[in-house]
């Protein structure tokens, strides 16, 4: 594995390099009170100088002295808002003026994307997104055209937020595979700059062409010990039991009726989950009735129409519904999937209006199972 150190003006030479490859580089910046994910202009549109403040419900962001770059969590977005839009559209129809219908599909060409930035969390939801989108019988051709042309250069978490609670999911703030090159950022009395490792060849034709230096010893162990440092602030926790087992032997808990009087169905959770994959097709149609569209869109468990048949959706309560949501992703996707589908991202807690938090959910279902035995 090649290493190497990039100071900021290599940061930004390599955002530089990306956009010169003709590639769309998105990236974190500051934008409306928060740390969003945008398309990037320049390395110094990156969110230089700031953090994060979160909880339960609440994201703040707040200035920080040291000048750093990638000291933030998760914000309102993920990854899956550009391989996996909330939008689509599938194909077109016409009427002809001979009274016959044409079709056509709808299948742009997929832009090159370089995400720069993706915490190991949202590495690790990619990861389970290619196996929903692309493993099955039934691939979503969008997103696997959209995914392969896609150039992912991660960023190691060295300060977890209030909401994190990836080791608990069985990941950590360290990059696991599946990047091109991760870089673990490091501000000491020598300066500021990124240790970088290369995860591909497409990894390593990149560096070669950014001003670097070799990886030194004092670099390195300051890098890997800020990561290993925050494996160990997490800042919540899932319970150490089987949550497969868990979650399927408490459909009938009583926890239910309690998140259910507290949950108001938004849909926040699923909306800005990495892993929610979801969709929903409509079709539109124009006033003379001779052009129609069908566009793939989100769609959330949390709406009643989601489970809608001839008489009325099958889940029509709020309970049934909460239920449904955290017993997928943390129970039956492993029966889909082989996996579970939450990472620890922790933006299902920070972003809920009413600041439910899923660790906090399993916990109370875990020692209301422990006092039924």
């Amino acid at each position: 594995m090649t290493t190497a150190v990039l100071d900021r003006e290599g940061l930004g030479a390599l955002v530089a390099a990306l956009l010169a490859d003709g590639r769309t580089v998105v990236g974190p910046t500051v934008r409306d009170g928060a740390i969003v994910l945008a398309e990037l202009a320049s390395g110094d549109e990156l969110p230089y100088g700031w953090g994060v403040e979160l909880e339960a419900g609440r994201y703040r962001i707040v200035p920080r002295a040291d000048g750093a770059v990638f000291a933030h969590s998760a914000g309102p977005q993920s990854w899956k808002n550009y391989l996996h839009p909330a939008r689509e559209r599938l194909w077109s129809a016409d009427r002809t003026a001979q009274g016959d219908v044409s079709f056509e599909r709808h299948e742009p060409e997929a832009p090159a994307y370089a995400f720069l930035g993706v915490r190991p969390c949202d590495l690790r939801a990619i990861a389970i997104q290619d196996r929903v989108l692309t493993g099955g019988r039934y691939a979503d051709s969008g997103y696997g055209a959209r995914r392969r042309r896609a150039l992912l250069i991660a960023a190691e978490c060295t300060e977890p937020g209030a909401t994190c609670f990836c080791v608990s999911t069985g990941g950590g703030p360290a990059a696991d595979p599946g990047y091109d090159l991760a870089l673990t950022e490091v501000i000491d009395e020598q300066g500021h700059r990124f240790l970088v490792r290369v995860g591909s060849e497409e990894g390593a034709r990149l560096l070669k062409r950014v001003p670097h230096r070799d990886a030194d010893t004092v670099t390195e162990t300051v890098a890997h010990a800020s990561v290993d440092d925050a494996r160990d602030r997490m800042g919540r926790a899932l319970p150490p039991v089987d949550l497969r087992g868990l979650l399927g032997a408490s459909l009938e808990a009583e926890r239910w009726d309690d998140v259910a009087a507290r949950c108001l169905t938004c849909g926040n959770c699923t909306m800005v989950c990495p892993t929610c994959f979801c969709t929903t097709t409509e079709e539109v149609t124009d006033l003379t009735g001779d052009h129609t569209e069908r566009w793939q869109r989100w769609d959330s468990c949390f709406d009643l129409d989601f489970s809608f048949l001839h008489e009325g959706p099958v889940r029509p309560s709020g309970r049934a519904r909460y239920r449904q949501w955290l017993t997928h992703k943390l129970s039956t996707w492993h029966d889909q999937f082989d996996t579970s589908g939450c990472v620890g991202c922790g933006r299902c807690i920070a972003w809920c209006p009413v600041g439910i938090d899923i660790t906090e959910e399993v916990a109370a279902l875990h020692a209301e199972s422990e006092t039924e035995t």
